[in-house]
Order: structure tokens, then C-alpha cells, then sequence
């Protein structure tokens, strides 16, 4: 049996989201890849005993950012949109303390575009991208929780 062929998404559905949330979505993808590179290379990066501690789940955290993205693209090109290819600014960082704080604050940045964006996504109808979002921001608010919690002990 063939496989069924996905067509792209016609200019009708252009119309299903504002330009507003057309932008939150791409700045989200935006962010998603750069802490997926970031948590990835402070994953390689750190070492030590107190970075053993913390290595899984910076390499975990990556993975799943990386998940996010890829799920913010589909939905964006399916509202008729180019996902972006370019991450916002990585930090990578020296210290274990300054990468954490850096992560803690991506992530409340992350969580405050989320907020937005399910608004905005309730207000215009778009129950698929709520749904989508409020599992993405779920998970944001776990990893803000554990750099928090981290850093308390470094």
C-alpha cells in the first residue's frame, strides 16, 4: 500500500491564524532551537561531579525542545507559514551556575511566549494550536522548575 501524500497547505488556510500568532508560533521555534543546541552543548560541555548530576538532564531537556520545535514548525506551515531555520542567541556559558541561570531565564522566557500565544490562540479559535501549546508550556514550566531547583544546590 502507498504511502498517503500530504499536500501543502492551500492559501485558504493563510487565514486561519492572524499574522500576531503566525509570528509567536515562528518566535517560538525560534527559542525551541536555541536552548535544543544550548542544553545539548552544556550537556558535552560540563563535566565534574556536580555536572554529572546534571548532564542527563540537559541532554533530555534538549531532546524535548528539539521535539517542540519540529511539532511548532508542522503546525505553522499547516497555518501556511515558513517555519524559521534561525535560532535566537545561544549561550552556552563557562560555569555550571551561570548556564543554569541563563536556562532558568530562557525558560521563563519561553513560558511568558506561551502564555501569549495560548491567549492569543484562544481568542482567535484555533483550539489546535491551544491544545498544542498548553502541552509545550506544561513541559516549560517542568524545566524552569528543575533549573530552579538546581540552581539551589550549586
Amino acid at each position: 500500500m502507498k504511502p498517503l501524500l500530504w499536500a501543502p497547505p492551500t492559501s485558504k488556510l493563510m487565514h486561519m491564524a492572524s499574522k500576531e500568532l503566525l509570528e509567536k508560533l515562528n518566535t517560538a521555534i525560534a527559542m525551541e532551537m536555541q536552548v535544543a543546541i544550548q542544553y545539548m552543548w552544556q550537556h558535552v560541555q560540563w563535566s565534574g561531579v556536580k555536572g554529572f548530576a546534571v548532564k542527563g538532564e540537559l541532554r533530555s531537556f534538549a531532546v524535548e525542545e528539539m521535539k517542540h520545535a519540529e511539532m511548532l514548525a508542522e503546525r505553522l506551515f499547516y497555518l501556511g507559514q515558513k517555519p524559521t531555520t534561525k535560532p535566537t542567541p545561544i549561550f552556552v556559558g563557562e560555569k555550571l551556575k551561570d548556564m543554569l541561570a541563563q536556562d532558568k531565564k530562557d525558560e521563563e522566557g519561553a513560558i511568558k511566549l506561551y502564555k501569549e500565544t495560548l491567549e492569543l490562540a484562544w481568542k482567535e479559535g484555533d483550539h489546535t494550536t491551544h491544545k498544542l501549546i498548553r502541552g509545550i508550556l506544561s513541559d516549560e514550566e517542568e524545566h524552569h522548575d528543575t533549573f530552579v531547583s538546581l540552581l539551589e544546590e550549586v
